[in-house]
C-alpha cells in the first residue's frame, strides 16, 4: 500500500467521479482506476459502488475514508513537526552536557543564543561523563558540551573556552597563605580525585601524567561539588576549575605554577551524523562568539 494509493482514492471519494479525480489528480483515468482496483485487491474488498464514471463510497468505503484521513492527517502534521524542529528559526536544538556546566555556562549561551533567534528552543539533558555520551552515541542529543579529552575519533570539536585550574585547599590548610603552588608541593597530601564518570578526570590525569607528581587518592568523588565539600571539610586538596557552583566559603584558589593547566570545555558531535539546521547555526553562533571570547582573553 502506497501513499499515493491513499491520497487518489480520497480524491475519488471526495468527487465520486473518475474523470473528475483524475484531472485533479493529474493523472489519466486509467492509472487511478488501477490505483484504486491494486487498493481494493490488497484490502480484499471494492471500496466504491459503480456506475460508468460515476462511483460511491460504499460502506467499506465509508469505513476505510475515515482512517486513510486520520492516518494522512497524522502524516502530515508529523512533516510539519519535522520542519518546525529543524528549521533554523523555529527548530530545537537538543544538548546534553557535565552537570558542573548547567551552573553558569550552558544557561549563559542558551539565554544569549535566544536573544538573538527568541524562537529556538532546547530540549538539554545533563549527567555525568558516561550518562552524556550514551545520549550521543543513541541519538538522543544532537552534541554535547564537555572535556575535550572525553572525545572520540569519530567526533568534531570545537573548543568553548578553557577554565583555568587550581590547586584548592581549604582554608585551615598549611598551604593556604602561598600565591602559587606546583604539583610537587601537594606529594603527601590527601587527593580527592574524581571517579570515571566524572568528565574532568582524564583532563587532571593527562597532566599529571606529564608530571613528576604521584596522586595520593584519598577519596573517590562523583561529582566537582563532592570534591569541594569533601575540600571544604578539610579531607584533602585536589584541583578544580575555578566556575560558579564550586566557590564555597572556606576554599582558598590557588595558582598552578605549571603551564598547560586549564580545562578545555567545548562541544562535540558526531561527524557521521546528520545535523539538522538549527543544530548546525547553534554550532555556528558558539564557534563565532567562543572565537571572539578566546581572542579578547589573549588580548
Amino acid at each position: 500500500m502506497e501513499l499515493t494509493q491513499l491520497e487518489y482514492f480520497l480524491t475519488a471519494a471526495r468527487l465520486q467521479h473518475m474523470t473528475m479525480a483524475s484531472k485533479e489528480l493529474n493523472i489519466t483515468q486509467p492509472a487511478l482506476s488501477h490505483s484504486i482496483s491494486k487498493l481494493e485487491h490488497e484490502l480484499g474488498v471494492p471500496l466504491f459502488e459503480r456506475s460508468g464514471r460515476n462511483i460511491q463510497l460504499n460502506r467499506y468505503g465509508m469505513m476505510f475514508v475515515k482512517w486513510v484521513e486520520q492516518a494522512l492527517d497524522n502524516i502530515r502534521n508529523g512533516m510539519q513537526e519535522i520542519e518546525e524542529w529543524s528549521h533554523p528559526d523555529t527548530g530545537v536544538v537538543s544538548i546534553s552536557y557535565l552537570n558542573i556546566l548547567g551552573v553558569d555556562l550552558v544557561p549563559t549561551l542558551v539565554r544569549d543564543y535566544q536573544i538573538r533567534y527568541p524562537q529556538v528552543r532546547f530540549e538539554l539533558k545533563q549527567g555525568n561523563n558516561g550518562d552524556i555520551n550514551n545520549h550521543l552515541e543513541q541519538g538522543r542529543s544532537d552534541m554535547l558540551i564537555t572535556s575535550k579529552e572525553t572525545t572520540t575519533d569519530h567526533h568534531e570539536w570545537l573548543v568553548i573556552e578553557q577554565i583555568p585550574l587550581y590547586i584548592v585547599v581549604s582554608s585551615r590548610h598549611r598551604l593556604a597563605d602561598r600565591p602559587s603552588l606546583k604539583l610537587d608541593d601537594l606529594s603527601g597530601e590527601p587527593f580527592v580525585e574524581l571517579k570515571n564518570n566524572c568528565g574532568l578526570r582524564n583532563s587532571i590525569l593527562s597532566r599529571v601524567q606529564n608530571s613528576s607528581f604521584t596522586l595520593d587518592s584519598a577519596y573517590d568523588a562523583e561529582d566537582l561539588a563532592t570534591v569541594a565539600g569533601f575540600i571544604k571539610a578539610g579531607l584533602g586538596v585536589s584541583v578544580l576549575p575555578k566556575t560558579p557552583g564550586l566557590m564555597l566559603e572556606g576554599l582558598v584558589w590557588i595558582p598552578v605554577l605549571e603551564e598547560g593547566w586549564f580545562w578545555e570545555v567545548g562541544l562535540t558531535w558526531r561527524k557521521d551524523r546528520y545535523m539538522s539546521p538549527a543544530a548546525k547555526r547553534f554550532v555556528e553562533y558558539v564557534g563565532h562568539s567562543s572565537s571572539a571570547r578566546i581572542a579578547e582573553t589573549l588580548s
